[in-house]
């Protein structure tokens, strides 16, 4: 049986494919299993037992890391002819958008099944409804249910190989960090602006935890959060070792493997720090935590409910925007708060 699984966008919802795709190559051990991603978000997979071909799809798109590979019609066109080749014998959708389920039926599977959102359902021989009062795994792995194959486990994994954990090793040897001590990662960056907590208030939590627990900040970030980060480095006490720009993804997730704790906004990173089983304290504003929070055993959300809560997005249409020019349901979260989540998680981490 050949199998196709479309799920391309960003690094966290492709993180959270994984409950599904282990589930399903234990349904169906001798399937070819081909999964379609986005160039930028690929990596985060590297490593997985459960597919055997990343499918590369890159459509022109508003993220920042897209080359737009499949611009032209053409180029479309080719990427169709390659699937078809293939000739699958059943597509799961998990991405809700109508050009996921219509690349699935001009793929010529045979059964697609998907989500009936965006009026896609025609398109579909299985529809399944979408729903937004449970996390994004609990929907995925529905859709598996709903087809008739059985769920054993719902938790997030992600895979290191020997050189990248030795390259964490290294990295924070030559930065001096000492042995034993903990080690709290800070990403106080965000894809989306307005999701993002006040930088002024990430370095307040950083001083604080580590004067507090006798820590040492690892500042994580991507190369568009260097200037971002060595405005932050100046003013975090002791001096934070600095990974923003210097590490890629996959030397990123390695780093992270090594923290005792991640306070973060929500982003791809929270995602992959929860696959990794590392303790973290997220901030939701905007987005639902209840949908695309941190999926894991060890994972602190510290939000605020508003009158708009869950917000559409379509920012300052619902809301005012507060002094700093972000959404008040991110604003209104203090430093006290976020220091007692992390905190208590920290706590319990360094007694395991």
């Amino acid at each position: 049986m050949n199998i196709l699984v479309l799920r391309y966008r960003f690094i966290g919802d492709t993180i959270l494919t994984v409950p599904f795709l282990r589930n399903l190559r234990r349904a169906h051990p001798d399937a070819r299993i081909d999964l379609v991603v986005a160039p930028y978000s690929s990596d985060a997979l590297r490593g997985i037992p459960y597919v055997d071909n990343l499918i590369v799809y890159d459509p022109p798109t508003i993220h920042q890391d897209s080359g737009g590979l499949h611009r032209t019609l053409g180029s479309k066109i080719r990427f169709l002819k390659e699937l078809r080749a293939t000739r699958y014998d059943k597509a799961y959708i998990l991405k809700r958008s109508f050009s996921s389920a219509l690349i699935a039926f001009l793929s010529g599977s045979r059964e697609r099944i998907g989500f009936d959102t965006e009026h896609r359902g025609f398109l579909l021989t299985k529809r399944i409804p979408y729903r937004k009062d449970r996390h994004e795994v609990q929907n995925f792995l529905e859709v598996l249910r709903a087809d008739g194959l059985p769920v054993i486990s719902d938790h997030l994994e992600a895979w290191l190989s020997e050189d990248e954990i030795s390259f964490a090793s290294e990295f924070l040897s030559q930065e001096g960090c000492p042995a034993g001590a903990p080690l709290i990662g800070i990403h106080p960056f965000s894809a989306v602006p307005q999701r993002a907590w006040h930088m002024d208030r990430f370095i307040g939590v950083a001083n604080a935890l580590q004067e507090k627990y006798g820590a040492r900040i690892l500042l994580l970030g991507g190369r568009r959060d260097v200037e971002a980060a060595s405005g932050m480095e100046k003013r975090i006490r002791p001096k934070p070792v600095v990974a923003a720009g210097r590490a890629d993804l996959r030397q990123t997730m390695a780093l992270l493997s090594k923290c005792s704790l991640l306070v973060c906004n929500d982003s791809g990173i929270m995602h992959l720090a929860a696959a990794l089983n590392v303790p973290l304290a997220a901030l939701f504003g905007p987005q639902t935590p209840d949908l695309f929070g941190p999926w894991g055993k060890r994972c602190a959300v510290v939000t605020k409910r508003f009158h708009c809560s869950p917000c559409k997005q379509k920012f300052f249409t619902e809301c005012k925007p507060s002094p700093s020019g972000n959404p008040c349901c991110m604003e209104s979260i203090t430093e006290e708060e976020v220091l007692a989540a992390a905190g208590g998680l920290l706590k319990e981490n360094l007694t395991l």
